[in-house]
Parts: C-alpha cells; structure tokens; sequence
C-alpha cells in the first residue's frame, strides 16, 4: 500500500462539477479580477469567522505584510511573534523592515504566552500569534496583555481555518487576522490565494487600498502600495470549497481521533491538544527521539509525510542575524517533529495501515 501525505486530486474528483461550472462562470462573465466572485467570498468568509471586513489578496504572506502596513509598522518597530513557523510569518515582518522578536513555545507547540510580557520594549508595536498546526494560541491571554500594554494584534491563522478558541473563531479576535489559502490548507485554493480579516472600518479600507497601488478608487495613489489581488478564478474555486469546509474539518478530526486513541508506541510522542481548543487539525505531528530511523521506516512502508519545519526561523542563513535566546522548546522539538497524512479524504483502510506501521515502529 502507499499512503501520500496530501493529494488534493482527490478531493477535486468529489467536487469537480462543481469546480467547472464555477471557473466556466467566470471565464464567461468578462470580468477576471476583483469582480462578484471575490466580493462574494470576502463577505463568506468573513461571515463564517465572525468579522465585519474581508479583503481578498494574493497570499497569505502578502496580507501579514498589508495588515502590518495597516498598522503602522514601522522599520526597526518590534513585533513579538515565533520562530517555529514558516518563513512567510518572518518575511512579512522584514518585508517592512521590522524586528520580530522570538518568544519561546510551549507544550502545544504554540506560543508561551507568560513569556510575552518580558519581551516588550518601546519599540515592541504588534504581537503576531501563529495558529499552529490547526490549533489555536491562548488569545484570551494575549488580548489581555495586549491591552494592558496598548499593543496591536495580528492573528497568523495560515494553518487554523475554522479552529475555535472557547467557541470563538481564530481570526476573530485580534485586530486583523490574516488567512492562506496555499493548496494544501483546510480551505485550499489551486494556486496561491489569501485574505486579510478586519471589524475595523477603516483598516479594512486602508487594507482594501493598500492590495491595490494604495488606489482607493480611479487611477490615484494615496500612499504607497502593492500589487496582491485575489483573482476570480481562484475566488469562485474558494466559493465552492468553504461549503464543503466544516466537513472535511470533521473528516480531519475523526481521523485525528484514530491515531490519537490508537497509537501506542512509547518510541513516539502524540500531540498535545489544548483544552480550551476546537483542533481542526492542519497537521498531525507527532515527534519521536529517532526521527531519522523514522523517516527511513516510513519510507520503505511507502507512507508520506512532512517535517513542519525542520529548522527554527532563527537558526536558518537569512534569519541568523536575529538575536534568540531562551528558544529551548522551540530548538527541541523541531529535531523531533513528523507530520503524518491526514487530508479528509484518506481512507479508513490508509489510516489503520499507518497506525499499525507506527506501532510496529
């Protein structure tokens, strides 16, 4: 048998009528950039978070990059964020000339919020929570000492399209959240896609002019900005898709359930799932002391499966100048982590082989 660690055909065979009639609407309709179809899915997708304010770009390091510029950030500005995510969290923050400043993790893999508050400075202007993995931070926390310091708030939900936080949306409670929509997300587009989320009016249309030149309308730039559009065709491919969100979530979290209840291997580490969390499991990763004998194992069982990530930001060429310390957790468990399959649409057969395999390890 052989398990792929993500196949998004899959999912496209179950959905793809639907998929041609939408792109066939669009092609038809003479208007392929910031028409109906993106109009449409900002307000849908902002609905099913919980905001007032959507605003379509063209990926999700591009709307962290635009929702800081909404706020003011500045060069040499710090924002307090961390180093194990992917390099479009950090890039974004640079892009602007900023200082993201690395607070260790905790036992979830998301950010130690009782860290936070000893790594505000002046220059500190915005903390940037990631949502890692499908499971959210503790924003509870962070929003009180965000207030408490007058601090900005920008929510990195790449990886947690519908996780709920005490029944809350992630993307609903800092003062803009920011969404991928890479193919291999819960809410994937067939390119890169990205949206910027706001209650605050006039950040959504500071956010809205910034995508596009800083025009707010006609051919005037009222400030400098950027080309990053969502385009239609990946808009109405997205319309489809967030129908069919909660329950490939669902699909997701049975299947988390599977490994969570049925791997036994003291050789391996399961995740640790927050109590104040509704996972929808982005990711699986587990870690294991022996990752190298793992991968050669798994490999040879000709299952697949990722590294997410293998090298903390701060530790990789183009971020070494970034001054770390304290970063323990974050250092250890990227020499840990192993991603297993876990896209909805893998079989029940698939799941029990990989659950055997990992026993057996």
């Amino acid at each position: 048998m052989r398990v792929p660690f993500f196949n998004y055909t899959r999912q496209l065979k179950s959905i793809e009528r639907e998929i041609n009639q939408a792109i066939n609407k669009v092609l038809n309709s003479g208007r392929l950039i910031l028409g109906d179809e993106v109009k449409n899915f900002e307000n849908s997708f902002s609905k099913y978070i919980g905001v007032k304010y959507g605003i379509g770009v063209n990926s999700g390091t591009d709307a962290i990059k635009i929702a800081l510029r909404a706020l003011d950030v500045m060069p040499d500005d710090e924002v307090i964020t961390v180093s194990n995510t992917a390099v479009p969290t950090i890039s974004a923050i640079r892009e602007l000339g900023a200082i993201p400043v690395f607070i260790d993790i905790k036992y979830d893999s998301t950010i130690n919020e009782s860290k936070i508050k000893k790594a505000i400075t002046k220059k500190t202007k915005v903390i940037l929570p990631v949502h890692l993995y499908g499971q959210g931070c503790n924003m509870p926390v962070i929003l009180k000492i965000a207030k408490k310091h007058n601090l900005k708030i920008v929510e990195d939900c790449a990886q947690a399209h519908g996780t709920k936080i005490n029944n809350k949306k992630t993307g609903a409670f800092g003062h803009i959240s920011c969404f991928s929509f890479y193919p291999t997300k819960n809410l994937g587009a067939y390119g890169d896609a990205g949206i910027i989320l706001t209650s605050n009016k006039k950040l959504a249309e500071k956010c809205r002019a910034l995508r596009m030149y800083g025009m707010k309308q006609g051919y005037y730039s009222h400030f400098e900005g950027y080309n990053s559009r969502l385009d239609e065709l990946q808009a109405t491919i997205l319309n489809v898709k967030l129908k069919h969100l909660d329950k490939n979530n669902k699909k997701r979290q049975k299947i988390a359930t599977l490994y969570l209840n049925k791997v036994k291997n003291k050789k391996i580490t399961l995740p640790d799932i927050s109590n104040i969390n509704e996972h929808v499991f982005h990711l699986f990763v587990i870690r294991t002391k022996n990752r190298a004998k793992l991968i050669k194992y798994l490999t040879a069982k000709n299952i697949g499966y990722g590294i997410h990530y293998p090298l903390p930001i701060h530790k990789q060429t183009a971020y070494k100048f970034l001054e770390s310390s304290n970063l323990l957790n974050t250092e250890s468990y990227a020499k840990e982590i192993i991603s297993l399959p876990i896209f909805p649409e893998l079989s029940k057969k698939e799941v029990n082989y990989i659950i055997k395999t990992l026993n057996s390890f």
